[in-house]
């Protein structure tokens, strides 16, 4: 079953999200709280979705996204930031269903696309994308300014 997340379930989106940082290699930079995610999610004015991913009644996995705007096709999108399954329950079509369902709501909602990032060595992550249809932007290179190094920008500008 797929579902819009609840205020329920922020503890559980957040050992997802460290789940899935633990297996990019990258728990210790974890710095998301209960409390943060709540607030992103279900405060006065929600920024970030999630949907969840359930089985007999527990989540196994998520869907975090927030809007995206294309101005060359003058329409907002869905940035996907993560989509995890539990290991144990890979393959029983949860991630495919986060999916659909992402689908469903641009679809509806008349956005015209949904876009995410994968890692260069998630070899099984990308060849599940590639099967539903999705292509690599290997033209586009990702930038981030984070930590000082926002820091300094922001105070030097």
């Amino acid at each position: 079953m797929i579902r819009a997340a609840t205020p329920d379930d922020v503890p559980e989106v957040l050992r997802l999200i460290r789940d899935l940082a633990e297996y990019e290699k990258s728990l210790h930079e974890v710095q998301a709280t209960e409390d943060d995610l709540r607030e992103a999610l279900f405060g006065p004015e929600p920024k970030i979705f999630a949907h969840i991913a359930e089985h007999d009644g527990r989540p196994v996995g998520f869907a975090l996204w927030f809007l995206s705007f294309s101005t060359w096709l003058g329409r907002h999108g869905i940035y996907l930031e993560d989509l995890y399954v539990d290991p144990a329950m890979r393959g029983n079509g949860y991630g495919k269903a986060l999916l659909v369902e992402l689908a469903r709501v641009a679809d509806e909602r008349g956005y015209g696309r949904v876009e995410w990032a994968v890692l260069n060595w998630n070899k099984p992550s990308i060849d599940f994308y590639e099967a539903l249809g999705a292509r690599p932007q290997d033209e586009w290179t990702t930038y981030r300014l984070t930590g000082d190094a926002l820091t300094k920008l922001a105070r030097n500008a």
